[in-house]
């Protein structure tokens, strides 16, 4: 028993709902911008290289521009060769930021930037060599060149004057790795930014997870303190949201347990004391009876059959009242108020002699358990008989209650002419083992009335009495029609 106990309990080493609630808000942000960065990183790659490429072409663009002008005197009025042609491309071109340019001629370095560009080609030997050797002398080349020093987007230009053999180039380049280097940097500022986004939102998120989840946390504290012997604990109420909608629910079910563990609590102690009473009363005759005496024994075996049959009646209706709770308790149907008074009637005659008759009747439709119903209009004549004297008049009837109504009403009633019901008497007469000041303990189990209330709220309606002391009494059981009908 102790293994299973154990095993009930829940685990104290897991984490709280509102632990995995930011887990997982903080991973969806986490993975929200991983994915949004990768994206927006690899589209700056390849504008940045597009970019690179655009610049490059453009310059070999405006070279040839110039190349085709070489026969302008006014441009060119000294005597034009491929080394006057790079110098004066090289004049007028001033390279962007992270550009730099050179001209060889005859494989070695004829022309440099001006000092004002930062990129110094010439002064990267491993670039050096691929400019005079690798470049082609009849075709532009433009490639990545990889270095001990960086990386450059470069392009080779050969330059062809006439009948001109000595080999000429023009060289533009961007130095790639400052370039990447400049976007890596703007990247990881952008993951500085999304870690200072993630801690505030860590923040932010478990202050507003703890406010959203209060009512479950004043659903487990108050459920801490909720005991079998204490059940008056609620739970506070806060916001209008589905939170808040659960503990409107939570404290409902609440009342409804209170409620049903005092009715059992009061059920137990009343059963107790109405079996403990057959019981003492069977076994004081038995061990007081003479068994030599036939009478004598006839007598105490008629009283304990007796006994045996009020405690048999007061376990059915014991049952009648436990299964009033089920959903399955009523089954309606479209039932017709005429016809069912009229079978109503049939039924109570055989309960005693008296002029039954029914005062009024509502031929309607309504939506009820015939079985139901006649049970508890049978146990309100069976009353009416046990209360009043032969020959004296019993009246059962119905009627529609406000017609007009968007839901009427219908009443069923039993009148007799009995002994009357005290005011003080008429509250109480409906609970359990509840009986009125002009009954006895011997008369019936005392659950008769509770379970015509329990049939009547089953259908969503009640019961309620009238009475005057020494002139009679009226029992009316009222639930909604759910269709109209005429009244005659």
């Amino acid at each position: 028993m102790q293994e299973t106990a154990r095993a009930s309990e829940p685990s104290k080493q897991g984490s709280s709902v509102r632990s995995r609630v930011l887990a997982g808000m903080l991973g969806l942000i986490t993975i929200a911008f991983m994915v949004t960065g990768t994206v927006v990183y690899l589209l700056q790659l390849s504008t940045m290289d597009n970019r690179i490429d655009d610049s490059l072409k453009r310059s070999v663009e405006e070279f040839r521009v110039l190349a085709g002008r070489s026969t302008d005197p006014a441009l060119f009025p000294e005597h034009m060769t491929a080394e006057v042609l790079l110098y004066t491309a090289m004049q007028q071109k001033l390279p962007s930021n992270h550009e730099g340019m050179l001209s060889v001629v005859n494989e070695k370095i004829r022309w440099t930037a001006p000092e004002v560009v930062d990129l110094r080609l010439e002064h990267d030997d491993e670039f050096v060599r691929w400019a005079s050797s690798k470049a082609s002398h009849h075709e532009i080349i433009l490639e990545s060149v990889t270095t001990s020093v960086r990386t450059y987007r470069a392009v080779s230009v050969p330059v062809v004057l006439g009948e001109q053999t000595t080999p000429a180039h023009l060289v533009f380049a961007f130095d790639y790795s400052a370039e990447k280097r400049a976007l890596n940097n703007g990247f990881l500022m952008y993951l500085l930014v999304g870690l200072g986004v993630l801690l505030v939102a860590g923040v932010a998120g478990w202050m507003l997870v703890g406010r959203l989840l209060l009512p479950v946390t004043l659903l487990r504290d108050t459920a801490r303190q909720i005991s079998e012997s204490d059940l008056t604990q609620r739970i506070e109420v806060v916001g209008r949201d589905d939170l808040a909608e659960l503990t409107i629910t939570v404290n409902a079910m609440l009342d409804r347990l209170e409620k049903a563990m005092v009715s059992q609590r009061q059920l137990l102690d009343d059963v107790g004391h109405e079996l403990r009473t057959p019981v003492t009363i069977i076994r004081g005759h038995l061990e007081l009876m003479d068994r030599l005496d036939p009478d004598d024994v006839d007598q105490s075996r008629d009283i304990a059959l007796a006994e045996l049959d009020r405690m048999s009646s007061l376990i059915n209706d014991l049952v009648t009242l436990a299964k009033s709770n089920r959903v399955d308790f009523i089954n309606p149907v479209a039932t017709n108020t005429g016809t069912l008074l009229d079978e109503l009637l049939d039924k109570a005659r055989p309960l005693g002699e008296r002029r039954w008759r029914i005062g009024h009747r509502s031929e309607a439709t309504a939506v009820l358990d015939p079985q139901r119903i006649t049970q508890a209009m049978l146990q309100l004549c069976s009353n009416a008989a046990k209360f009043t004297v032969p020959g004296t008049t019993i009246t059962l009837g119905t009627n529609i209650a406000d017609p007009n109504a968007k839901v009427p009403r219908l009443r069923l009633w039993v009148r007799d002419e009995g002994v009357g019901i005290a005011a003080e008497d008429q509250a109480r007469i409906f609970e359990r083992f509840g009986r009125g000041h002009n009954s006895k303990r011997t008369e019936g189990s005392g659950l008769g009335l509770n379970i015509v209330s329990a049939i009547a709220l089953a259908h969503h309606g009640r019961v309620s009495v009238t009475s005057d002391v020494g002139i009679g009494s009226t029992f009316i059981i009222e639930i909604p029609l759910h269709e109209g009908g005429d009244d005659h």
